[in-house]
């Protein structure tokens, strides 16, 4: 479960938060539409919503704080008895004062740093976050966590806490291993025509390899009737379901 949860998360790397007309991030993103309970937090930071939309798409409703609050977070972990000053293999840290600032999952660690998946943050520096990012923290010192969750995996807890095990380095197997050529990793949702109309990175990336591939198809990264419109045409010429749907084998498709 571990694997399949982190594994998620990484799959996510470059996606963002959509942006107002002037070009400002608007904090407007598709995981707290697809998360039960959630649909509320549109429009607000995002990372603990990335965490619990994640979890819920792996199984893990009853494993992890289904909440968009980092502090409420935290409080969840505590009242759980899963809370650690150390690194948790596929767990969250929580950084600033409670741990109320920002969240983010540790897919790989040492003795000096964690390797992290984090939401609404940004490789520049600027504390407005954009969207999901692979980032490298100091277990000590200035920009350390202020503690970390330890999520109940099935398969056990791998950390660095003596208590749990006191394993001193691990890494995922999403960490170990390069990417696979061939094409770009399905994002993970079904582009379809809904209401609210959907809207992001995945939309934008597949509605430009088609219109390299000489399509005619609008490049505005929203997914509407002429999106499905082409899709279907699309799929009907390489014998797929023409439902106007992008799951995995149409998107596949397009790179084929």
């Amino acid at each position: 479960m571990r694997n399949e949860f982190t594994a998620l998360l990484l799959g996510q790397v470059g996606q963002h938060e959509g942006r107002d007309p002037d070009g400002t991030w608007n904090n407007h993103q598709r995981y707290s539409t697809e998360t039960p309970g959630l649909e509320w937090s549109d429009g607000q930071p995002w990372c603990a919503t990335f965490e619990a939309w994640a979890a819920h798409r792996a199984g893990m409703d009853g494993l992890w704080p289904m909440t968009a609050s980092c502090l409420t977070a935290v409080a969840w972990w505590r009242d759980h008895d899963r809370w650690t000053d150390y690194p948790v293999l596929g767990g969250p840290f929580y950084l600033g004062p409670d741990g109320g600032s920002h969240t983010g999952v540790v897919v790989a660690y040492d003795a000096d740093t964690i390797r992290t998946v984090e939401a609404n943050t940004n490789d520049g520096g600027s504390t407005e976050g954009d969207g999901v990012y692979l980032k490298s923290r100091p277990r000590r010192g200035p920009g350390s966590p202020y503690g970390y969750g330890v999520p109940a995996f099935p398969e056990g807890t791998v950390s660095a806490d003596p208590a749990l095990g006191g394993v001193p380095a691990a890494r995922t197997p999403g960490q170990a291993t390069a990417p696979a050529s061939g094409p770009p990793r399905w994002p993970g949702r079904y582009l379809r025509v809904q209401t609210p109309m959907l809207h992001g990175d995945d939309v934008l990336m597949w509605q430009r390899r088609l219109a390299a591939r000489g399509w005619s198809i609008g490049t505005d990264g929203w997914y509407g009737p002429d999106s499905a419109r082409v899709c279907r045409a699309f799929q009907q010429r390489h014998g797929l379901t023409a439902d106007g749907v992008v799951g995995p084998a149409t998107w596949n498709a397009a790179w084929s």
